[in-house]
C-alpha cells in the first residue's frame, strides 16, 4: 500500500465532492457528565482519558516477553464462571482479579431482560451490526487506521471472526451468567486494546497521520459503540421492530455494562437512548471520513463477510450495506454496484421486517431470499460462537507487519 498523508486524504475528498464532510472538524466537546450514569455535572473531553491500570500491565507484559505465555493460557479462560488460569504472571493476575466482575451497578434483572431481548431480535442485531457497523467502522478514521495498522489489520477475517466473537458473546442469551463468556471476553479485548495503544506510537505510518498521543481513548471506545448500538437502536426504530420501554432500558443497561468493562468511566457512559443519541451527534458523525486505510479494510471486509457464511452474490451484501450505511459513506468505499439488488433490498426490506414483526400480512415476493440472508449472517455469528477456540481473542505482540 503506497504512503499515507493528508494531501492524499484531501484529494480523495475533492474527487468525491465531499470536501465539506470529510473535512469537517469535531467541536471543542460540550457533553456534560449530568447526561451519564455518574450523575455528575462536569465537561471533561473522553478524547483525552485512556486506561492507565490495563496500559500498565500491557507494557509489563511486552518488557518481560509473556504475551506467548499469557496467549496459551487463555485457551482455558473461556466461561464467565472459568477460574483465573495459572501460567500467567502475578501481576496479571493480580490485575484480573480486581476487574474481572460486573461493575457494582450492575443490575441483574435488567441484564436478564435484556438477555431475553437479544435471543428475539438476534437476526436483525447481527445484520445491522456486522453489515451496518463493520462497515461504518471503516469510515471513522481513527479507528480504520488503528485497525489497518495494527497486527489485525492484516488477516481481516481472522479479525472479523474475533469481532463477531465479541458480539455473540455480549447478545448470548447467558452472556452475564456464570455458563455465558462475555465478562470474559470483555476484559480481554480490554487487554487487547492497551497492548494497541503500546504498540501503535511505534509504527511510523501510523503516526504519519496520528491525531492524538495514544489510539483507543474512552472517547473512540464510545464511537464504536455509537457505530454500533446506537445505529442498532436506530435500525430498530426505522424498521419498526416492536420494542418495550423496559426492554429499551435493558438493551442500553447491557451495553453501560460492556462499556464500564472496556474501561470506560462512568462520567462517559449515557444514562438514557436521548442521551447517547445526542453524545453521538457531536463524537460520532462529524468524525466519518474517507481513508484510504478504511477503503482497504472495507474491500477486505466484504471478502471476510462473504468468506464466514453468506452464499449471495457480493453485489447483494454490498447493496445491503449500502442501504445499512447510507449512500453517501458507501460511495466513500467504492464497493461493487448491483441496481437489482438495490431496488429489491429498498422495496422489500421493510415488507419482509414488517410481516416478521406481525405489522402486516403482506409476504414480500423476496421473502425466502431475505430469511436465508438473516439465517446466514445469524450462522456466521453462532457458527464463530461454536466454535471460539478456533478464533481466540489474543494479546498481539507487533503491529502490522512492515507498519
Amino acid at each position: 500500500m503506497e504512503n499515507l498523508s493528508r494531501r492524499r486524504v484531501l484529494t480523495l475528498g475533492a474527487a468525491l465532492g465531499l470536501t465539506s464532510v470529510a473535512l469537517e472538524a469535531p467541536s471543542v466537546w460540550s457533553w456534560s457528565s449530568a447526561g451519564s450514569i455518574a450523575h455528575a455535572d462536569t465537561v471533561t473531553d473522553p478524547f483525552q482519558v485512556w486506561d492507565p491500570a490495563a496500559e500498565q500491565v500491557a507494557a509489563q507484559l511486552l518488557a518481560d516477553g509473556s504475551i506467548p505465555a499469557v496467549n496459551a493460557a487463555w485457551n482455558s479462560w473461556r466461561l464467565n464462571r472459568d477460574p483465573l488460569p495459572a501460567g500467567m504472571p502475578a501481576y496479571l493476575t493480580s490485575y484480573l482479579q480486581q476487574v474481572n466482575k460486573l461493575p457494582t451497578w450492575a443490575d441483574p434483572a435488567k441484564l436478564a431482560k435484556a438477555q431475553a431481548l437479544y435471543k428475539r431480535l438476534s437476526g436483525y442485531l447481527f445484520i445491522s451490526e456486522s453489515l451496518g457497523s463493520g462497515f461504518l467502522s471503516t469510515v471513522i478514521p481513527r479507528e480504520a487506521r488503528s485497525v489497518y495498522w495494527s497486527a489485525g489489520g492484516a488477516n481481516m477475517q481472522d479479525r472479523a471472526a474475533k469481532t463477531f466473537t465479541f458480539g455473540y458473546d455480549l447478545h448470548n442469551e447467558k452472556a452475564f451468567d456464570p455458563t455465558g463468556s462475555f465478562i470474559t471476553t470483555a476484559n480481554k479485548t480490554r487487554l487487547v486494546h492497551a497492548m494497541v495503544r503500546k504498540l501503535l506510537p511505534l509504527s511510523p505510518h501510523f503516526q504519519a497521520t496520528a491525531d492524538q498521543p495514544l489510539p483507543i481513548s474512552n472517547g473512540d471506545i464510545l464511537v464504536t459503540f455509537h457505530s454500533v448500538a446506537t445505529v442498532a437502536y436506530n435500525n430498530l426504530e426505522k424498521w419498526g421492530v416492536r420494542t418495550t420501554a423496559s426492554e429499551e432500558v435493558a438493551d442500553l443497561h447491557a451495553w453501560q455494562v460492556a462499556l464500564s468493562l472496556l474501561g470506560v468511566q462512568d462520567q462517559f457512559i449515557p444514562q438514557t437512548w436521548a442521551d447517547a443519541k445526542a453524545q453521538a451527534q457531536q463524537m460520532l458523525w462529524p468524525r466519518v471520513a474517507p481513508t484510504a486505510e478504511g477503503n482497504d479494510l472495507a474491500q477486505k471486509l466484504l471478502d471476510a463477510v462473504k468468506g464466514l457464511g453468506t452464499d449471495l452474490s457480493t453485489g447483494f451484501v454490498s447493496e445491503m450495506v449500502r442501504y445499512l450505511i447510507g449512500d453517501t459513506y458507501w460511495s466513500w468505499l467504492g464497493l461493487p454496484t448491483d441496481l437489482i439488488s438495490r431496488a429489491l433490498i429498498k422495496v422489500n426490506w421493510p415488507i419482509y421486517v414488517a410481516f416478521r414483526e406481525g405489522s402486516t400480512l403482506i409476504v414480500p415476493s423476496s421473502f425466502n431470499l431475505f430469511d436465508g440472508f438473516v439465517r446466514g449472517i445469524s450462522m456466521m455469528y453462532l457458527n464463530n460462537g461454536a466454535s471460539a477456540t478456533q478464533t481466540p481473542i489474543t494479546l498481539p505482540s507487533a503491529n502490522r507487519p512492515g507498519a
